[in-house]
């Protein structure tokens, strides 16, 4: 006791309070709540920031903070196979927070049931267009072959979330993995509590608990960290990006796009789609609305990424050029009066309603007929994936896309495939790059993918690339955190120590 009080005594001299156990429990603050606690939608940003690594791990993980690439999870190694499928090896002493032992049972249930047609899963758009297999070998080794064979299959394997092997195919509420936290409290429109757990194969983290708090407007969530009310803001506006002691730029692998659909009038003519492109004066946005740093975007994929295209230029602004591609169609009877939804998501990122009011503005004074809508994460979800909605006439989806990984398959097929899940692309050449590209290996996969960049953004005008975007954080001053490019897709507890 003497010991104890004689610390805080000096703590206090020094103009520092007593830790106590409460220190470690923090407050997050959201942009957009969660609509889905289901580990096979980690992929998804609004629910991997919650989820991933948090409660489900993977086998493997894309390492963002040391740079070494892909890194063992509850895998330890793997190794490729002379029939070019691959062996993973698994963590032996893990256990589920359920208390069930993890073995390659798991593993097999947790891929089966993610690529399962019976479960409207996020993971199956990264294994597009190709036919992979698990196969219990023993109880710590599993094996995937792939058709056709894949060379970074570790590498999309670090997006498999795994789930006890009772676990059902339907969507879960309370999601049940091997990570150090588990989820204590789910109350929707109001907070969710991760509380870490015993028994975590791992080091054990600093922080406790985290309550997850939701508010859309950015200023609110960075007042929220200011006055203590919170104690870390992921995304804040780069305009309330004021203190350098709390304040934290960071890369973002988040490219903002409006996404077009080849099939329904009048986008579906080519030169609707290039004079879309031509009306959208995206460099008024840089410094403005958006953050400086923030690049044009010419692909939905970061230039750090393994075979992005320089040489693709970012389409000039022109509307004078849009109406004339507009009259153009007219004369060939292309409807180009048509009204066209520009559907946005609420809370998207800092700026979106400007972003949007502006973008409606530049299009209809080039002769488009736009009507501007903001949706709920949930609703923006039934237009942005299959099944598409048929019923709602022409639409345009403004929306974001984060890859990390280092390389384009986990954006090509499922964004730009006949069969992608999240495509409004209809291109047989498209198809064929996209399918060479993903086989490939080396100077080869990075050509391909980088032929493929180009012929999407300037050969068929496949969408509106718009931003590359730079994030900014807030970080209250207690805590050891400094964001990466990979925070706005996952957020992971133990990487936050405490000063």
């Amino acid at each position: 006791m003497k010991t104890t009080l004689a610390l805080g005594a000096l703590m206090l001299a020094a103009g520092l309070a007593p830790v106590h156990a409460a220190d470690t429990d923090i407050r997050i603050v959201l942009s957009e709540e969660l609509d889905l606690m289901e580990p096979c939608m980690a992929t998804r940003s609004n629910i991997g920031r919650v989820i991933l690594q948090n409660i489900n791990e993977t086998l493997t993980e894309y390492d963002t903070r040391g740079g070494q690439g892909v890194i063992p999870r509850l895998a330890t190694s793997w190794e490729q196979k002379d029939d070019g499928g691959w062996r993973f090896h698994l963590r032996d002493g893990v256990t589920f927070s359920d208390g069930s032992t993890f073995d390659a049972a798991d593993v097999k249930h947790s891929f089966d049931r993610a690529m399962s047609d019976q479960i409207s899963c996020e993971t199956p758009r990264y294994f597009g267009g190709m036919t992979v297999e698990a196969t219990v070998v023993d109880d710590k080794t599993v094996d995937f072959s792939a058709d056709p064979v894949q060379p970074i299959l570790p590498l999309l394997l670090s997006l498999v979330t795994i789930v006890p092997s009772e676990t059902p195919i339907e969507f879960t509420r309370q999601p049940v993995g091997t990570g150090p936290y588990e989820l204590t409290d789910w109350s929707p429109g109001q907070q969710i509590v991760l509380t870490r757990r015993d028994g975590y194969w791992g080091e054990q983290p600093k922080v406790t608990s985290a309550t997850y708090l939701f508010r859309t407007d950015p200023s609110v969530r960075a007042a929220m960290v200011a006055a203590g009310e919170a104690d870390l803001a992921p995304s804040i506006a780069d305009l309330d990006a004021t203190n350098e002691a709390t304040d934290f730029s960071y890369l973002n692998s988040e490219t903002v796009y409006i996404r077009l659909d080849h099939t329904v009038a009048p986008v579906n003519d080519l030169r609707v789609r290039k004079a879309l492109k031509m009306a959208i004066d995206r460099e008024a946005f840089i410094g403005t609305v958006m953050a400086d740093g923030t690049l044009l975007a010419t692909a939905l994929v970061p230039p750090t990424t393994a075979g992005w295209n320089p040489d693709v230029e970012p389409t000039a602004y022109d509307p004078e050029g849009a109406k004339a591609l507009l009259e153009e169609a007219r004369a060939d009877g292309v409807p180009v009066d048509t009204p066209i939804k520009l559907i946005a998501r609420t809370g998207n990122f800092p700026a979106v309603t400007e972003v949007g009011e502006a973008i409606q503005q530049m299009l209809t004074d080039a002769g488009f007929n736009i009507e501007l809508q903001f949706l709920e994460v949930a609703e923006h979800e039934q237009y942005y994936s299959r099944p598409f909605p048929t019923s709602a006439g022409p639409y345009m989806l403004m929306a974001m896309h984060d890859n990390d990984k280092g390389d384009p398959v986990f954006t090509m097929f499922f964004k730009y495939d006949s069969e992608g899940r999240q495509s409004g692309t209809h291109d047989p050449k498209a198809d064929e790059l996209i399918a060479a590209a993903s086989a490939a290996t080396g100077e080869e996969r990075a050509k391909l993918w980088s032929e493929l960049m180009a012929y999407l953004y300037t050969d068929i005008a496949a969408d509106i690339p718009l931003f590359h975007t730079v994030g900014f954080t807030r970080v209250g001053e207690n805590l050891d955190f400094k964001p990466t490019i990979a925070t706005n897709s996952q957020l992971q507890l133990s990487q936050i120590g405490f000063k």
